[in-house]
């Protein structure tokens, strides 16, 4: 596949996503870790212009130059923004003003890359292109909980990528302790946050073959998992008890039935699925409460290779922190990863909105403990 072609599925896939919408859905943004779905057509657009097209391609005019300051997300050092909670406010640019962006750019890059040899600027297309594959992903995320927030529940549509949504046999995988090597290695493409590969020391542990599952979930539930302060994390029990929470993201119990969100619509709760759109703070009590625990992003990583996934994100004990002699690129792209590694938990494996590559061993995704809106589940480990 030629570097054209790559670059062209890529960006279509995303218009694909989007494509069941209808207009009013693309601008809502109900609360502030959810992008409207147009402001994330047009980011990703934005990130060619500004890092590839303006810096590089002879006689390239910027679209619109007021869209550096609607489509920059956090780069401080491209220049001011919009604040993340004002991008619902965006009626203009209108729906048909970014596509119309993405038709610009999306021309230029068609004269600009077949004539690209320069490794740098290659690299920064594939970064791109991977940027834009992460923003797939949270284009699923957010629809899902646009969607899911209409007292309407309408379905996106019958056909979706919940039905990937599996699970296996319970059983555990039992690893001895020794010293192990973890992080990326190879020349297929990475994150930074995934370099370098150094070696840790792992005790003797276990860890289940499959994910918790929405039966086991409501047991905890029914046994007033979510009324005992002694499960939960004391950061945990006040967001907890502040927010009202009662039972994972998208559960309603209609008339004694528990029921679930899903991109097909409000359905009665099937046991077997895997529990997703699990907090952090969720997970650590549930394993809590089974005498158990998660494991850690290194305790994972050894363990991945036998492990199936049930294509949740799955949260560790794992502090987001750099690896041994981690750096940060120079000028904006060095806020791609590094400036975030505080406060967060990493997370593991892949979910169904993953793309396909982006679901190598060593991928570290990373959100603070109280989100839950991403697709994660659990996987107990002891």
């Amino acid at each position: 596949m030629s570097l054209w072609d790559n670059y062209s599925a890529v960006r279509s896939h995303s218009v694909l996503i989007c494509s069941k919408l209808q207009k009013e859905d693309y601008v809502v943004q109900p609360v502030v870790d959810v992008s409207p779905p147009k402001w994330h057509l047009g980011h990703t657009t934005w990130f060619f212009e500004t890092f590839i097209l303006i810096p590089n391609a002879f006689g390239y005019q910027p679209f619109n130059p007021d869209y550096n300051y609607v489509f920059n997300s956090y780069y401080e050092n491209i220049g001011a923004r919009v604040i993340r909670t004002d991008r619902g406010n965006l009626s203009r640019p209108t729906v048909d003003d970014v596509f119309q962006y993405r038709a610009y750019v999306d021309e230029a890059m068609e004269k600009y890359l077949p004539a690209l040899t320069d490794p740098q600027i290659l690299e920064l297309v594939e970064l791109g292109l991977n940027h834009e594959q992460q923003h797939q992903e949270l284009l699923w995320y957010d629809i899902k909980y646009i969607l899911g927030h209409n007292p309407l529940f309408p379905e996106y549509a019958s056909d979706n990528i919940e039905s990937g949504l599996l699970n296996t046999e319970e059983g555990w995988l039992d690893f001895t302790e020794g010293v192990y090597e973890v992080g990326h290695q190879g020349e297929n493409f990475h994150f930074d946050n995934e370099l370098g590969r150094h070696k840790v020391y792992i005790q003797n542990f276990s860890i289940s073959t499959r994910l918790v599952n929405n039966e086991e979930y409501l047991e905890f539930i029914k046994a007033g998992g979510y009324q005992d302060f002694n499960l939960w994390h004391a950061e945990a029990w006040d967001w907890l008890s502040q927010n009202n929470v009662k039972a994972p993201l998208y559960w309603y119990e209609v008339e004694g039935l528990w029921h679930r969100y899903s991109l097909s619509g409000l359905e009665i709760l099937k046991p077997d699925e895997p529990v997703s759109h699990i907090s952090y703070y969720e997970a650590a009590a549930y394993a809590q409460w089974k005498g158990m625990r998660l494991p850690t992003e290194f305790e994972w990583e050894v363990a991945s290779a036998e492990l199936e996934w049930g294509k949740l994100w799955e949260w560790t004990e794992s502090a987001y922190l750099p690896y041994p002699g981690f750096s940060k690129a120079a000028g904006a792209l060095g806020e791609y990863n590094g400036k975030f590694m505080v406060n967060q938990k990493v997370l593991r494996g892949a979910s169904i909105a993953t793309p396909a590559h982006h679901s190598r061993n060593t991928y570290r995704n990373f959100f603070h403990p109280n989100l839950r809106w991403m697709y994660s589940g659990i996987r107990l480990s002891k």
